[in-house]
């Protein structure tokens, strides 16, 4: 950075966009002013130390952090992202960032400021995964900042996120796998289960399931939605990225679960007669509406309870399904497609804790190639 100074202003070249910058100090703020050459800048320093020497600037006061995340938000943010996007930011803006630094001035906030709300969330009990949710959020926004010429620098780039552990994955076993599904023979959500456990679903993906999605001639299942919870309704949205929409061939087991479903669901509509709303979803309510996910867990944890299983989360009959493929010698890059994970990377850094096992098969292989 090339960076020199004129009276009360300083001049320097943002690595960011190559740019030529001038500060100058008003009494009150920093007034910011840009140009394409050194010589250029250097005019309007002149001429606004001119203007400031007779007293003829009137600056307007810099909006404070919390009128300009408002603004953000729904300039910036709202037209471009998927709702649940914005829902995501919408309430780490109005949960955390303006209770805590929405009344300072931003160009007056600091490093600093940053440093203390992120340690007061962590003491407050918030996980390191959401303070580091906050801090992206932040960042972001004041990139948006910097580029509006309405602060100088993101001070949130120069604060660290705090460290976050990896949440231990517990993926079933292969016999722990077969008695969860013995357990819930004939459970109202048995075919729920077992999508989840064999294709290794999403949540959301799994009670985003539409019957059209279903091909029972091709033995099929396409994902092509996720069910959300968006400003306390329940929502169909698409998935998060291109890699995560799927078609997936279902093994025998899930075209029989989910033809025996099926009949139950026929028999469900029948017993709600005018009650039933038809929204086409495979894993409705008994009155055709999207299914609670927490009833879903709740109902799961139960499942488990009663087949005298260790207790793990929903969200382990995905990893369970991974891990199951894996071992068994599937190619990871076909497991990362099942997944519907954007690189390959993110699916053998998830599930580390196989790649012993990955690498005893491969040196058998080896040995018996050798050995022949």
């Amino acid at each position: 950075m090339s960076r020199g100074g004129y009276g009360a202003g300083s001049i320097y070249r943002r690595k960011s966009d190559g740019r030529w910058c001038a500060a100058i100090y008003t009494g009150e703020r920093q007034r910011m002013l840009y140009g394409k050459t050194k010589q250029e800048v250097m005019a309007k320093l002149v001429a606004a130390q001119a203007e400031l020497s007779k007293g003829h600037v009137a600056e307007k006061s810099a909006p404070t952090v919390a009128e300009f995340l408002n603004t953000w938000l729904e300039t910036s943010v709202k037209p471009s992202v998927r709702p649940l996007t914005y829902a995501g930011y919408k309430v780490n803006v109005e949960k955390h960032l303006i209770p805590t630094l929405g009344k300072i001035r931003l160009d007056q906030l600091t490093p600093r400021d940053v440093q203390v709300m992120m340690n007061n969330r962590l003491a407050a009990g918030f996980s390191a995964k959401t303070v580091s949710y906050i801090h992206q959020v932040l960042r972001t926004a004041l990139n948006i900042a910097v580029r509006w010429d309405m602060a100088s620098r993101n001070v949130a780039r120069l604060v660290d996120r705090p460290r976050r552990e990896r949440t231990q994955i517990n993926p079933l076993t292969p016999d722990e796998a077969r008695q969860f599904l013995a357990a819930v023979r004939g459970h109202r959500l048995e075919a729920l289960f077992s999508v989840a456990l064999a294709l290794g679903l999403r949540q959301g993906e799994t009670l985003g399931l539409r019957w059209a999605d279903v091909d029972f001639e091709a033995n099929t299942l396409r994902v092509r939605n996720q069910l959300q919870r968006i400003d306390g309704r329940l929502v169909l949205v698409p998935p998060k990225t291109e890699k995560s929409r799927r078609t997936l061939v279902m093994p025998p087991l899930i075209v029989a679960h989910l033809r025996e479903h099926e009949k139950r669901q026929a028999a469900e509509r029948l017993w709600a007669g005018s009650q039933w709303k038809e929204h086409g979803l495979v894993f409705a309510n008994r009155t055709g509406a999207p299914t609670q996910a927490r009833h879903v867990i709740e109902k799961f944890h139960e499942a488990l309870a009663q087949a005298g299983m260790r207790h793990v989360r929903f969200h382990d009959l995905r990893h369970s399904s991974a891990t199951l493929l894996l071992v068994q010698g599937v190619s990871p890059r076909v497991v990362m497609e099942i997944l519907g994970h954007s690189e390959i990377a993110l699916t053998m850094n998830a599930y580390t804790h196989v790649v012993p096992e990955l690498q005893r098969e491969a040196a058998q292989r080896m040995q018996s190639i050798l050995e022949r």
